[in-house]
């Protein structure tokens, strides 16, 4: 019978993160009398054996806020985690989670993170410790869910900004670039290209060609509308190009808007300006909504526990939080399909992906 639990975050932050939390923290103490462990800094903190003891007081007034509580990284992978001596050798420190647990009296472990953090929850798995997951990304890219929460917020932020870009663009006859989180999948660009009326999305999964945008300013301008709007994906990419990485070292992507405007000002007579969102999407309180998902998340998680129903990670399948295993939802990300209900329907409206369709 599990008796203590241990939760961590890992990855990313995300709006929504403090509301999962809550939520399987509430619902183990007050509906399964358990005692619950808080891990700090993911799987990091998990090798280094940093918990505490988490209480309902711990948890209130948590549920309107941003970040984490627990805090997280997206290093650490315990499976593969740099040598001391050289960064570049690596080396299974897995056995060291293992006895930190038992040496906490963690019977069992909540994991909430994106798809780096699942892979790791499922090896774990593997190992024999009981575990669940919980699937959190604003790129809404973990696979067996309809959204992940925080997803919502960031289409939000996303979306005003597109709405504050517009009355400078048209105030001032300029094509206005967006560029928003979306490492390998465009659902942010998508859904926020969508509700702020842009003109021209650029996703990981349709790559695009400059000439195209060109000719879609052009013919815009041929209609007498002196301005654009253009939301790009972060890992959005040109016909037979690569990625723009702010730092490929770090496997960082960053900076395609810059070769966007670029390529627009060598092929127009516009002037063209670029703002880039970055953690803003991923940063302040959650929307309502992700609080209502974050919330039902987290106390799902809990009860997946107390069934014992190892292996598995909470997943929203109309309407409701479902369990399925974590295998199924890592290895394969969520990605757009270029032939999909809001592609056609973006087209139908007269966006342009710039790939010429």
């Amino acid at each position: 019978m599990v008796k203590r639990v241990g939760i961590l975050t890992g990855g990313g932050d995300c709006p929504g993160l403090n509301a999962v939390i809550r939520g399987a923290v509430r619902t183990l103490i007050r509906e399964y009398k358990c005692e619950v462990v808080g891990i700090e800094l993911g799987f990091e903190g998990l090798m280094q054996g940093r918990g505490y003891p988490m209480t309902l007081d711990a948890v209130r007034g948590i549920l309107h806020k941003g970040g984490t509580l627990l805090r997280t990284s997206n290093r650490g992978n315990p499976f593969d985690y740099p040598t001391k001596d050289d960064p570049n050798v690596r080396e299974d420190r897995s056995a060291e989670c293992l006895d930190n647990c038992r040496r906490m009296g963690i019977d069992a472990l909540i994991a909430i993170g994106g798809e780096g953090t699942l892979k790791i929850a499922d090896k774990m798995g593997d190992l024999g410790f009981p575990i669940v997951g919980v699937p959190k990304t604003i790129d809404n890219d973990v696979r067996q869910t309809d959204f992940s929460f925080g997803f919502q917020t960031a289409v939000s932020i996303a979306t005003e900004a597109i709405d504050r870009l517009h009355t400078t663009a048209e105030s001032h006859n300029r094509v206005m670039v967006l560029e928003v989180m979306g490492r390998h999948v465009g659902w942010i660009a998508l859904h926020s290209g969508i509700a702020g009326g842009a003109d021209i999305i650029l996703i990981p999964e349709i790559p695009y060609k400059p000439e195209e945008i060109a000719k879609k300013i052009r013919l815009r301008q041929a209609r007498g509308q002196q301005f654009d709007i253009i939301v790009v994906a972060e890992g959005a990419k040109r016909d037979g190009g690569d990625e723009v990485w702010a730092d490929k070292g770090s496997k960082r992507l960053g900076g395609v808007a810059f070769r966007v405007a670029e390529e627009i000002g060598e092929l127009s007579d516009l002037e063209v300006r670029v703002t880039v969102l970055g953690h803003l999407q991923r940063g302040g309180s959650p929307e309502a909504i992700d609080r209502v998902w974050s919330t039902l998340y987290g106390n799902r998680a809990a009860d997946f526990v107390a069934e014992g129903m190892w292996g598995m990670m909470t997943a929203l399948q109309n309407g409701e939080i479902v369990p399925v295993p974590i295998k199924d939802a890592i290895g394969q990300l969520n990605t757009v399909s270029p032939d999909g209900p809001l592609i056609r329907t973006a087209r139908a409206l007269g966006i342009s992906f710039g790939d010429g369709r």
